[in-house]
């Protein structure tokens, strides 16, 4: 993505697009890429993961245990319209989240693709999550942070949306047994189910509606991003405000969550291990020594604070 006249333009707010050096730009300076991996690829990529995550929505919707997710469409296809809800929330929390890193980069004219969707089973939610490709490397903290911190708090602001109305359209139900998947709740899921469901008695229990669940799904995607692990966005936010000791945050993170897969969701070794293969340092900016200034800062610690309020420890309880 190309920015507009980037080293003249001043935007609404204070931010202040960075154009590279002209020696940056000469030794990144690239060919345009193809049509296909530009337009066509990002296009087919988002049309299977919406029918991808539609079918998981509707799948949601089956009360027959005894009906696997491939059976339940092909014996019904029309049910894959049932889905519309949950898959509407979680792409509508999924866009915005990756539109924030787009827009961002745009702004810094720092050239970046689409964003690259990831279709998954229909098991569960249906995807993987998305992606953006930089094409050439950040100038400074500024660009590092504005680009990392937007798209976690993009994604936060419509799954919170999506959580109030989720939750007014869920139903409370009495407790009949503890068996099965019982989802996480995070600080923000506790407060907002207080403040639209009212209290609850021991003995109750919510069945969240699909957008109430599309919504969760989207709140624990934003706090794994915002893990302060290598390039992750919670990585490049924390590189951006803490620079080399960002390593020393990650490193130290890593035990903590291994006691948590140990006791919890085991989930937690595989992002240990993934971890372990992003490597768990930010690689440099070209420009590190730029202040962010105390806005920026600010931001960073709603960051931390969104990350707070939107982890669980054990997400993903089976009884």
């Amino acid at each position: 993505m190309q920015g507009e006249d980037a080293d003249q333009q001043r935007l609404s707010g204070g931010l202040t697009p960075v154009a590279p050096d002209e020696d940056d730009a000469e030794e990144w300076s690239e060919e345009d890429p193809p049509r296909f991996s530009t337009f066509v690829l990002p296009g087919l990529l988002f049309a299977l993961t919406v029918f991808t995550v539609l079918w998981a929505g509707a799948y949601q919707t089956n009360t027959n245990p005894l009906v696997g997710p491939w059976n339940f469409l092909v014996d019904d296809p029309g049910s894959l319209w049932k889905g519309i809800p949950f898959a509407a929330t979680l792409l509508g929390i999924l866009v915005t989240h990756e539109l924030g890193h787009y827009v961002f980069s745009r702004l810094h004219g720092v050239p970046t693709s689409l964003p690259l969707f990831v279709p998954g089973l229909p098991h569960f939610v249906g995807t993987f999550g998305a992606i953006i490709r930089m094409r050439a490397p950040l100038t400074d903290r500024r660009a590092l942070f504005d680009i990392g911190v937007a798209g976690p708090i993009a994604g936060f602001v419509v799954a919170v949306v999506a959580l109030v109305i989720g939750l007014r359209l869920s139903t409370v139900v009495p407790i009949q047994g503890s068996y099965g998947m019982h989802l996480g709740e995070p600080l923000l899921l506790q407060f907002a189910s207080w403040v639209v469901i009212g209290p609850l008695s021991p003995t109750a229990d919510v069945i969240l509606h699909p957008v109430g669940f599309a919504a969760w799904f989207g709140l624990f995607i934003t706090s794994l991003n915002l893990l302060p692990i290598g390039q992750l966005d919670g990585g490049h936010v924390a590189y951006a405000l803490l620079g080399e000791r960002q390593r020393s945050v990650a490193v130290a993170l890593v035990p903590i969550l291994m006691v948590f897969g140990w006791l919890g969701w085991k989930g937690w070794f595989l992002w240990v291990g993934l971890a372990g293969l992003m490597g768990l340092a930010h690689p440099p900016v070209r420009n590190p020594g730029r202040e962010l200034g105390a806005t920026r800062v600010l931001i960073g610690w709603i960051a931390l604070l969104i990350f707070a309020v939107t982890f669980s420890w054990e997400p993903f309880i089976l009884r």
